[in-house]
């Protein structure tokens, strides 16, 4: 039986491309109640009567729910230095996003050549810690060399997020210039852009697909079950085990070496930061059911 992947969802319509070929496939009633087919999902198909039809969501590696899409290889956290001003706790809490859904998490700075270079190297002192903890951080600007993202884009499937305005868009377009999607200026009275992106799609870009979302204002955790964050975030890895307790949640405990990294200066601590406030969140949103 044929396979192929959904790379365009509109209301009914899944648009689906496999080796051959881009259809308009539409699913089958009984599929669709049973499981809701997401962009980035491979499935089985049949052409049958001059129409071609969804028979089966293959089992899928990770999804997103924020965008709605399956199978990603990597996110690319696109973070502007400048409209929008550059926020490490957005940063961190997008990270922990992909994270928590299996998906490796790469950085993207947008808007250097806007800065003065004192603002700009207190930021890139910043973006230090995430490079020092084993994150990759690139840097793109119009003009400048993105060879290495568009090799890691090669063969894979990729999410853009980020703040709106932040230069997803601009930056795709950088990466192919075959791609075009509509950009607008950011708006001064609100210090974000507007969404410029109505649907989730993946795009083809520098040899892989990519799916460029709609910007994030807010972030909410309370759904998401975050009692193994610790140990997914690799600024924490090498002391995860170490603390005197085993069930150790990094929060008041004694004898803790997370903390204890923390205070000796070995650990981010805007990542332990939002770390401590998101546990507390979900803690707090327990304890009121």
């Amino acid at each position: 039986m044929p396979k192929a992947r959904i790379i365009k969802i509109i209301s009914n319509q899944y648009t689906i491309q496999d080796d051959q070929r881009i259809s308009v496939a539409a699913v089958r009633g009984k599929q669709r109640l049973k499981f809701k087919p997401a962009v980035g999902d491979l499935v089985e198909y049949e052409d049958k009567d001059d129409q071609t039809i969804i028979l089966n969501v293959l089992p899928r590696m990770n999804h997103l729910l924020r965008p709605f899409v399956a199978n990603v290889d990597q996110a690319l956290i696109v973070t502007s230095m400048k409209d929008p001003d550059y926020s490490e706790h957005l940063l961190n809490r997008l990270i922990f996003l992909s994270l928590l859904a299996n998906i490796r998490p790469r950085i993207v700075v947008t808007k250097s050549d806007m800065m003065d270079e004192e603002s700009r190297k207190k930021i890139e002192e910043d973006l230090r810690w995430y490079e020092k903890a084993g994150y990759d951080v690139f840097y793109s600007h119009p003009g400048s060399d993105d060879e290495l993202l568009e090799e890691i884009l090669k063969d894979k499937v990729s999410v853009l997020c980020g703040q709106s305005g932040a230069g997803k868009s601009s930056l795709l377009n950088r990466l192919d210039p075959n791609f075009h999607l509509r950009t607008q200026e950011i708006s001064k009275a609100l210090g974000r852009g507007r969404h410029t992106t109505r649907h989730c799609e993946l795009h083809p870009v520098a040899g892989g697909l990519v799916a460029d979302t709609p910007g994030f204002s807010s972030l909410d955790f309370t759904r998401l079950d975050v009692s193994d964050l610790d140990s997914r975030i690799p600024d924490f890895e090498q002391y995860i085990g170490e603390c005197r307790f085993a069930d150790c949640r990094h929060l008041k405990e004694p004898g803790c070496a997370v903390k204890e990294a923390l205070q000796e200066g070995r650990i981010n601590p805007s990542i332990y930061e939002d770390y401590y406030q998101i546990l507390t969140e979900a803690d707090l949103k327990k304890k009121q059911y």
